[in-house]
């Protein structure tokens, strides 16, 4: 899952690819590294960052999703928390919802993506509640409620995608451990997505400060996760997440020939 950020403020790549041209050059671009979904975004969900009207996150998001569905078939989500603009980016030619609070933001949001029968990225976040002290727990504390809210919207349990939501109200210690602990969520029983591209807590362990230079430890994250399960990974540099899983991959592979235990 490739990601462009439609906003002037995002974390690494803000302004970049705010205008509709650039975003679509840059998502093709993406597609040509081998990115089977491109996640398209109109509000930057750093820490701190200032929030937009609905109507200009629309503005963002929707001409870039029209003409990306135009190019050709690749997957397209819209990375929004907003029923209504979930609504407008489907009509657009989005194939996914990616909601980073987990369908708990908006009561409309599961509806809409039921109605259209699309999918759905639910992720966990620290965000705006009281956690647990083990990440695990807290995991299933904050899931198993947007499950809930999923089977009763009618999503599928095909439709979903689970996100850990790491970097979201969690710090290095917690990002670590939930590495350390991904297996453990195997138990929710669906696809698991792994969102840990540049993150700050990736420049903590490596002390990049940049963020354009967090690719390698990225990648690290991308081969450990892949490992521990991960199907998914949201990535700026696809290129290089290719790299790491195709070396992921075939230890796996090895490992299934072999019947050796992980």
């Amino acid at each position: 899952m490739g990601i462009v950020n439609v906003t002037p403020d995002s974390f690494s790549d803000g302004g970049r690819f705010d205008r509709v041209d650039a975003a679509l050059v840059h998502a093709l671009a993406l597609v040509g590294e081998g990115a089977d979904i491109v996640d398209i975004g109109g509000e930057s969900t750093r820490p701190g960052a200032a929030p937009v009207s609905a109507a200009e996150e629309q503005d963002r998001v929707l001409p870039v999703i029209e003409r990306l569905a135009k190019e050709g078939p690749v997957l397209i989500s819209v990375d929004t928390y907003r029923a209504e603009t979930a609504r407008l980016a489907i009509e657009a030619g989005a194939h996914i919802v990616n909601d980073v609070f987990g369908l708990q933001k908006e009561a409309a949001m599961a509806g809409v993506v039921a109605a259209a029968g699309a999918g759905v990225c639910i992720m966990h976040t620290g965000r705006g509640r009281e956690t647990l002290a083990d990440v695990v727990s807290d995991q299933h504390a904050f899931l198993d409620r947007s499950l809930e809210i999923a089977a009763g919207a009618g999503i599928g349990r095909e439709q979903i995608v689970l996100d850990p939501g790491f970097g979201f109200a969690k710090d290095v210690r917690e990002n670590v451990e939930l590495m350390a602990r991904f297996g453990e969520l195997a138990g929710f029983g669906l696809p698991l997505l792994a969102g840990t591209s540049r993150k700050r807590f990736v420049g903590a362990l490596t002390g990049r400060d940049d963020p354009g230079e967090r690719d390698g430890g990225t990648a690290a994250t991308t081969v450990i996760l892949r490992m521990a399960g991960a199907a998914v990974f949201r990535v700026h540099n696809v290129a290089a997440t290719r790299d790491a899983l195709a070396v992921a991959d075939a230890v796996l592979a090895a490992r299934r020939s072999l019947n050796v235990r992980s």
